[in-house]
């Protein structure tokens, strides 16, 4: 098949719309549903991300992909027991496939409502079984058991989008865009993620452990997937932060940092021990989540508000108590597509528990970068390349 027309394009009067191969074969299969234009754009975008990320750390990997932006990016490694609650999978069996996703979509869960899944592997019916159950688009994988697809086709009446990727493809080595009917031309971005990015360690403090090493590579993948201006954050072999598509590089660091304090508040005694309803769904109670850990919920609070969704008044979780709880989170990764311009980016990133940078270097105030990083005995790693994505 050398071409699909779908519905329309980004938006229903952009019209007509389809995907196509200028020579070969297109390298996907519909297996069910009718993906559309972003649903595509999400699809090839976050294959690309986890078999990268596949390739990098030997690892089952998953995405969670929004508007052409990871909210999150995992490998499969095991939950803890808390792990497991805040993502709402610890009645759940879990298979390493099914423990990436339930991190990727655990990064940001108000994010990946609606979300496009990529899966590095094949699709075991662990996996399925909790897509089954989350508000999603669609999902691309290179295979899927019989088990996981005859799931799969069940959910949205039917019309879930399941789509298999031929793992082989490799594309051309120029890409093509048009913009206002003028086309550009690129090589494709094809550098190599790697541990050999983080020998250059420009920082006093230069031991990097295994795990930051890893955390830092999945950063870096991720942010070569993520629109530009961005800033990744990562912590065991996950993405907890995503600051993407902002023109300022302080204010992505400020929105991944605040995602990143938001996914680690989850955790929380106070915020697990909520008293929610039974009748209160996941996705309710992510906003609910979000809204109590925020300082909205003294607001809910004298609006009585709460007895929508708890069985009985929740003690609040004060400032003092987050930022206390907050000051606890270490063995953070960042990595940056771009170089940092201003120390201010290095000291917010500490307010989020960052040791560990990856970063392009290159800009006249490295010397002050370095030095707020020496202030906090921060490892930083000049990588030396860019990782724009448009």
């Amino acid at each position: 098949m050398k071409e699909l027309a779908l519905k329309y394009g980004c938006n229903p009067n952009q019209k007509p719309s389809r995907i196509f191969m200028r020579e070969g074969e297109l390298p996907i299969e519909v297996l069910n549903g009718r993906p559309g234009y972003i649903n595509f754009m999400d699809a090839f975008n976050s294959w690309q991300l986890v078999k990268e990320l596949k390739e990098a750390t030997g690892l089952p990997s998953a995405a969670s992909f929004k508007h052409v932006s990871p909210a999150g990016a995992a490998v499969g490694l095991p939950l803890s027991e808390v792990e497991k609650k805040i993502y709402f999978v610890d009645d759940l069996e879990l298979s390493p496939m099914a423990c990436a996703y339930a991190r990727a979509r655990g990064a940001d869960r108000m994010s990946s409502y609606g979300d496009w899944v990529a899966l590095s592997d094949t699709c075991d019916k662990e996996t399925a079984a909790m897509l089954a159950r989350e508000v999603s688009d669609g999902i691309i994988a290179p295979a899927y058991t019989d088990e996981a697809l005859a799931i799969l086709k069940t959910k949205r009446k039917g019309s879930y989008n399941v789509i298999r990727i031929d793992p082989d493809y490799v594309p051309a080595p120029v890409e093509y865009k048009d913009v206002f009917g003028v086309t550009f031309e690129q090589g494709r971005n094809n550098q190599k993620i790697d541990e050999s990015l983080l020998e250059k360690i420009v920082t006093a403090n230069k031991e990097l452990p295994e795990g930051a090493k890893r955390d830092l590579i999945l950063s870096l993948i991720t942010l070569k997937y993520t629109q530009s201006n961005s800033v990744c954050y990562a912590k065991d072999g996950q993405v907890i932060g995503v600051g993407a598509g902002q023109q300022s590089r302080v204010h992505c660091t400020r929105l991944a940092g605040n995602k990143a304090d938001n996914w680690f508040l989850r955790q929380h005694p106070k915020v697990l021990a909520l008293p929610f309803r039974e009748d209160i769904g996941r996705p309710d109670r992510d906003n609910t989540i979000d809204v109590y850990i925020s300082d909205d919920w003294m607001d809910v609070l004298a609006d009585g508000q709460w007895q929508l969704r708890f069985t009985e008044r929740p003690e609040p979780l004060l400032r003092d108590e987050k930022r206390a709880w907050l000051d606890t989170l270490r063995g953070v990764s960042l990595g940056s597509d771009a170089f940092f311009p201003f120390g201010d980016n290095i000291e917010r990133a500490w307010r989020s528990g960052v040791q560990y940078i990856a970063e392009p270097g290159g800009s006249i105030r490295d010397d002050n970068v370095i030095e707020t990083c020496d202030k906090y005995q921060m490892v930083m790693a000049f990588t030396g390349i860019r990782l724009f994505h448009h």
